[in-house]
């Protein structure tokens, strides 16, 4: 369903062009669900954007591919992108609450996109916002959809821009932070809608995230990155149980143990380098405890490690 090949992001700095994306290659299939994780400023909401040719003013895709379903979205012109745009491929942005139109009533926002993208219209439309409200867990969709969003909870919110996202029924759908800032029981509800719906009309999800339990409940496959490039891809099982990048290793290591006494969490010393500072090889070594001399001067590309593959010299033939 999606295909990006090589893509590379850069923006305009007053010291010349800053890379933030670099030679990023993943694949999605039709039903399955995708996560891109990391820390913050790593990249992920970037390619996300990226991938909706919505970066902003002064960033622009430099190289590569972006296919969806074998359309090249890269070469459409802008009135194209924008039909494709919530209609094939729909969004669910960060931040519901900054998301939604505030002086807006949530249906006509359900509505808007529903008109924008299918042949239905007037009371037509207005019906299908009231069945989407209700297929997210709404409740009295009929009597909430006139309401605007300051009367919402933010996991009612957020469920409005799942059904703003899915209204037009996408073939593809980005989901970027879809749990931030809502409480755990919220995020487990709102996961639990997003694995329903995805089941239900066999999407291929892109979900954006740097909460690994998600991950682990809702994802088939994880990419992981650092730096603007991808470091580590495999199954959510093998890359959370069988971390081979010593980057995720340290991320699986920093997360709590739910049974077992431990006086201290693992940590990542360091802290990750700033657009336009990353250092040459690979951009990791700096932070790394197993790092080589080959590691300060060559970069590594992805390399078969185990089940998954890992952008990391110690799989060049040397056991982890």
């Amino acid at each position: 369903m999606l295909n990006i090949d090589n893509l590379g992001v850069v923006f305009d700095a007053d010291a010349g062009l800053v890379r933030a994306i670099d030679a990023l290659s993943l694949a999605i299939e039709r039903g399955e669900t995708f996560a891109l994780v990391g820390e913050s400023g790593c990249g992920k909401s970037l390619t996300a954007l990226a991938l909706m040719r919505l970066l902003p003013d002064a960033g622009h895709i430099s190289d590569g591919r972006i296919g969806i379903d074998g359309l090249d979205t890269l070469a459409l012109p802008e009135a194209a992108m924008r039909r494709l745009r919530g209609g094939r491929i729909g969004m669910i942005f960060q931040e519901p609450a900054t998301s939604l139109n505030p002086i807006m009533r949530i249906g006509a926002q359900i509505v808007e996109a529903i008109e924008a993208h299918t042949a239905l219209r007037g009371a037509a439309a207005r019906a299908k916002a009231i069945e989407w409200l209700g297929r997210v867990g709404i409740p009295e969709p009929a009597r909430r959809i006139d309401d605007y969003p300051f009367r919402l909870s933010g996991g009612q919110k957020q469920r409005v821009m799942i059904a703003i996202a899915l209204a037009a029924e996408p073939d593809f759908l980005v989901a970027d932070e879809p749990t931030t800032a809502l409480d755990v029981s919220v995020q487990a509800q709102v996961i639990s809608l997003l694995k329903r719906l995805c089941r239900q009309r066999s999407l291929a999800v892109l979900l954006v995230t740097h909460d690994m339990g998600v991950i682990a409940d809702a994802c088939d496959r994880v990419a992981v990155m650092y730096a603007g490039r991808i470091v580590e891809m495999g199954a959510v099982r093998e890359v959370i149980h069988a971390p081979t990048h010593p980057y995720t290793a340290g991320l699986m290591g920093s997360i709590p143990p739910m049974t077992g006494e431990h006086e201290r969490l693992l940590q990542i010393d360091g802290v990750m380098p700033r657009l336009g500072a990353t250092p040459g090889g690979c951009a990791f070594h700096p932070r790394c405890p197993r790092v080589m001399a080959r590691c300060r001067s060559e970069r590594p590309e992805l390399l078969p490690a185990g089940a998954s593959r890992a952008a990391c010299w110690l799989h060049d033939g040397e056991a982890f």
